[in-house]
């Protein structure tokens, strides 16, 4: 837990209740109320919070049962699920989301958030969520599997900030029925995003959950991440961060220069040869030991093309180098052969917050082991340098590795 927690007021004047608070890095940014699922303000809620800290909001997570129990925290055993139904069974909506607004507000009055207010929330807080874009003066909402919503369609021309909802296909929390209701009411609405996740069960972002599905949750959130930039930031030059960091990689070859644009700790996967490392201590070895001091002295990228997301940097260069020392990262074990090597390389550079998350990168590793001598092109349908020669120059022939090709005029 990195937070801490703070007492808020109700806005009809009943009591207090308490939220968990999370800080960016930087002590300040735009703020976001992260709606809880019906478990409380448990861990799993407060992991969420800390990870939204780290992409560059204040986060406050609101104490919504608290007019039943304050300070409710389950788990996910049989017995907490029989509770935490309970406690939905008994929740006033009308007045949760005037504590959703309470929470909103109190945002908005604190020095640590600059700008604007957005609403987050996963099941119970998915709905919430959606009532949020509905009744409050939120900037911006993403709810995920929201659990009933289909009941409150008729608040949905009152929709005046953008919303994202994450629906999975098979949510049996909201059927069939329900979920087409949401999609014909919803679709093609100004400012309102509908994203249908197909095979997947509710809570399919929950890590840890039953049905936790890593590469739903990464294109959720990736989703996710962009509506709250573009509705209220923060805005980073992940260009220039990521232009850094190689400067750091290949210029000057600082191990710890390198990592310190990243994240506290980040993985990196060179996917044709799994070499890396995951978190810090793995990963920093890996630098100085296997790959910013070891590749050759005239090793080149050549930017070919750059696409730049919500969350990530997409590079597509040129990698060049002669192969004078081993390169334990891209030839693991292969002894230096004095050859040429010129190959096509994709960088996929993933960011939370203003700080590198981890790489992948891919490169034909094939054509690379054909350069070095270790392949023999005749054999097999693979191809050396022509690959780096024909990412420069389109007109060069086509096909070449179809016996059956013959060229059309």
């Amino acid at each position: 837990m990195a937070g801490q927690y703070i007492d808020m007021k109700a806005g009809d004047g009943s009591g207090s209740f308490r939220g968990y608070l999370a800080l960016p890095a930087g002590g300040s940014g735009p703020g976001l109320v992260l709606a809880q699922e019906i478990f409380g303000i448990n861990s799993t809620m407060r992991d969420v919070a800390d990870y939204y800290a780290e992409e560059g909001y204040v986060v406050l997570v609101p104490d919504i049962f608290w007019r039943q129990e304050p300070n409710v925290e389950l788990g996910y055993t049989e017995a907490d699920w029989q509770r935490a139904f309970g406690y939905f069974q008994g929740f006033d909506e009308a007045k949760g989301m005037q504590d959703i607004q309470t929470a909103i507000t109190t945002l908005r009055a604190r020095a640590e958030v600059t700008g604007k207010v957005g609403v987050l929330g996963f099941c119970l807080g998915g709905k919430l969520a959606y009532l949020a874009a509905c009744r409050t003066d939120a900037d911006v909402a993403v709810g995920y599997y929201g659990v009933g919503i289909d009941a409150a369609l008729g608040e949905a021309d009152s929709i005046k900030s953008p919303l994202v909802l994450h629906i999975a296909e098979l949510d049996k929390f909201c059927p069939p029925e329900a979920r087409d209701k949401i999609v014909q009411t919803l679709k093609g609405r100004p400012n309102i995003a509908l994203h249908v996740y197909p095979g997947m069960d509710h809570a399919f972002a929950r890590l840890g959950g039953e049905h936790f599905d890593k590469a739903s949750a990464l294109m959720a959130h990736e989703r996710t991440i962009g509506a709250l930039k573009a509705a209220m930031g923060p805005h980073y030059d992940l260009s220039a961060l990521w232009d850094k960091h190689c400067e750091y990689e290949f210029g000057t070859r600082n191990v710890d220069d390198t990592m310190s644009t990243m994240v506290a700790e980040p993985y990196v996967n060179h996917i044709p040869t799994m070499t890396g490392g995951v978190g810090y201590k793995q990963l920093h070895h890996f630098y100085s030991d296997h790959f910013v001091n070891s590749n050759p002295p005239d090793t080149a990228l050549t930017p070919i093309s750059r696409t730049v997301g919500a969350t990530q940097v997409v590079d597509e260069m040129l990698f060049t180098f002669t192969h004078t020392t081993e390169i334990p990262w891209m030839l693991p074990g292969v002894a230096p052969t004095g050859k040429r090597v010129e190959v096509p390389l994709l960088a996929v550079i993933k960011f939370r917050g203003n700080k590198l998350y981890h790489e992948h990168i891919y490169w034909d590793q094939a054509s690379v082991l054909v350069q070095v001598g270790l392949l023999d092109p005749k054999l097999l349908p693979v191809a050396g340098i022509e690959t780096a020669r024909k990412l420069l120059d389109e007109t060069l022939p086509s096909n070449a590795l179809m016996p059956g090709w013959k060229d059309v005029a």
